[in-house]
């Protein structure tokens, strides 16, 4: 029994370690502490707008915004598995949590972040962390870029200061409406946007280390208070924000409601585990440090638990603020933590200010992140790479926008996996010596004029055989006019074969057999010898009567052999 659990702690600290125990373990003393402290205040300059833009976006208030980036920051940093992590609310929540919240309000919300929560635990446990990375990239883009494209037209009405009762939800009626009032525009609110572009713009180009989006809500929230501008603020929207966290409180179970919403409590850890992963591996090629995949699941999962009980909205790792925290020279996740410290700090301090925080300016930071979601350098490289990349590039973006995320995803991926299987599918040749066969563009090559005079020929397979591939190697086989007397299948070059392709195999020598011609498999590789094994055995044959050779020269040999005992009982008859 002791050796039983010791063995399970191995496995548990091998797999689901958290990087910070990994951190400490290694040894951690003041100067690091000071290190991961001025990294943890950056993020947080840089998080105070950031939170509470989103949050208004995703159409919650300010305040659970800012809950989120403390409650969700702390424990994707204290459990997940990235040494640099800095979690919170990001811009690919924005449009899920807006259409649960304008269906069911936060208790459906709460229960699409419970599903998430154990989704992404369940998928920490599992190791699926390792999985994701298969997404197909032009997917990935694509719906990141629709993503950006919904988060910008969400933010005219605020930027430009419409007088609009409802905006719709849907993206094209929303142009529509946008279109047919803009002479409903505020002056004060165009002037704090054009005011926020500018002071966003300028730090970018000229002093790049500066908090833009942080000096930019200052400017602007110093405007509004010192000229009383009758615009849209915090305050006068929301009423402010507290100036510490909520008690924490469990939120009523309702298993109907969380039926109906389960669509985006999945779409919620989906977005959530691909983002959280692919922040952890750009800034791991930035430190060349080694996430744990598996531990970030699990830190993600229980972050949005936790950010459940304070009225939090769902969280994952911020790329840019990621970023940002390795480049403050950050040590350990500590400073992911220390992030929330401050968080609260800003809370306890500056708390009465915010009101004065006009929306307008909040839209203009999130028309830039939305601008920064939509990738235009990596959709124009896609658009001039493959046609397949284009195809699932331009449906995923298109179906994210007009349709909704869960069907872009969905479709977007099975489109990707069509392609895939299309591609491998033309990468499988088939080669043989057969005249009849070479003048049809088979290919193939003349091995011995002897041999192939007597009955003898062969064909290479070269590339996985798949149910992708089955219609050539099927379509190629039905082309053999004149049947030979041995036949040798060289599949040296096939590293992996599937049912559908082992079935073909199947049927196919059982018809050779039927009209008497001899079958040798030559340099069978390990995995489609298991599979055709199985496949034979299934059939009623058994795998050790079907001739195979270790490589073509002994198929030869063997093809000769069963020549000359075949005449030898022809000569005798």
């Amino acid at each position: 029994m002791i050796e039983y659990w010791k063995r399970f702690a191995e496995y548990y600290i091998n797999n689901f370690t958290p990087k910070l125990a990994e951190c400490l373990y290694k040894g951690y003393n003041l100067e690091k502490f000071k290190r991961d402290c001025i990294a943890g205040l950056t993020v947080a300059v840089i998080s105070i707008p950031l939170a509470m833009a989103l949050a208004i976006a995703s159409g919650v208030g300010p305040d659970q915004g800012l809950y989120t980036a403390i409650i969700a920051g702390f424990f994707i940093a204290l459990l997940g598995g990235s040494r640099y992590q800095i979690g919170g609310p990001t811009g690919a929540f924005v449009v899920v949590i807006f259409n649960v919240m304008q269906q069911y309000g936060y208790q459906g919300l709460a229960m699409c972040m419970i599903v998430a929560g154990v989704v992404l635990i369940a998928a920490g446990y599992l190791k699926l962390g390792t999985y994701i990375k298969y997404i197909p990239y032009p997917v990935v883009t694509g719906f990141t870029a629709g993503i950006g494209l919904l988060l910008i037209s969400t933010q005219i009405k605020d930027l430009l200061g419409l007088k609009i009762e409802n905006v719709p939800a849907d993206f094209l009626s929303k142009w529509n409406v946008y279109l047919h009032n803009l002479d409903n525009f505020t002056i004060g609110s165009i002037l704090i946007a054009v005011f926020s572009f500018s002071v966003i713009f300028y730090i970018h180009l000229r002093r790049p280390k500066l908090p833009a989006y942080l000096l930019c809500v200052t400017g602007a929230t110093i405007l509004v208070a010192a000229f009383g501008m009758n615009i849209d603020t915090i305050g006068n929207k929301f009423g402010g924000i507290p100036r510490f966290l909520p008690m924490p409180k469990l939120p009523d179970i309702d298993m109907n409601l969380m039926l109906k919403v389960l669509p985006s409590g999945l779409t919620i850890a989906f977005l959530a585990g691909v983002e959280s992963l692919l922040s952890a591996t750009v800034v791991d090629g930035m430190s060349g440090d080694n996430h744990n995949s598996n531990a970030e699941l699990i830190g993600e999962g229980v972050a949005n638990i936790m950010s459940v009980l304070f009225m939090g909205v769902p969280a994952t790792g911020a790329i840019a603020r990621t970023a940002a925290n390795f480049k403050a020279k950050a040590y350990s996740p500590m400073a992911g933590i220390m992030q929330s410290v401050f968080l609260i700090l800003f809370m306890l301090l500056l708390a009465p200010v915010a009101k004065y925080i006009p929306l307008a300016c909040l839209s203009a930071v999130l028309m830039i992140i939305g601008y920064n979601m939509l990738g235009l350098e990596k959709m124009y490289k896609l658009l001039q790479g493959p046609k397949g990349d284009r195809y699932t590039l331009v449906v995923t973006l298109l179906l994210t926008v007009l349709v909704d995320l869960n069907t872009a995803i969905s479709v977007g991926f099975i489109l990707a996996s069509v392609i895939f299987m299309h591609r491998m599918s033309r990468e499988m040749e088939i080669e043989t010596d057969d005249p009849a066969l070479v003048e049809k563009k088979y290919g193939g090559r003349d091995f011995s004029e002897v041999l192939r005079n007597r009955g003898v020929i062969s064909m290479r397979i070269s590339g996985p055989l798949f149910f992708g591939g089955v219609s050539n190697i099927s379509q190629f086989l039905k082309n053999l006019n004149e049947m030979p007397k041995v036949l040798i299948l060289r599949m040296g070059y096939v590293p992996m074969v599937d049912a559908s392709g082992a079935n073909i195999i199947v049927e196919f020598v059982k018809k050779q057999r039927k009209k008497g011609i001899k079958v040798i498999f030559s340099n069978v590789k390990k995995q489609p010898r298991r599979v055709l094994h199985e496949a034979f055995l299934e059939e009623g044959i058994d795998y050790h009567t079907i001739s195979t050779a270790s490589t073509f020269d002994n198929a030869l040999k063997m093809a000769r052999r069963y020549l000359k005992n075949t005449e030898t009982a022809e000569g005798k008859e």
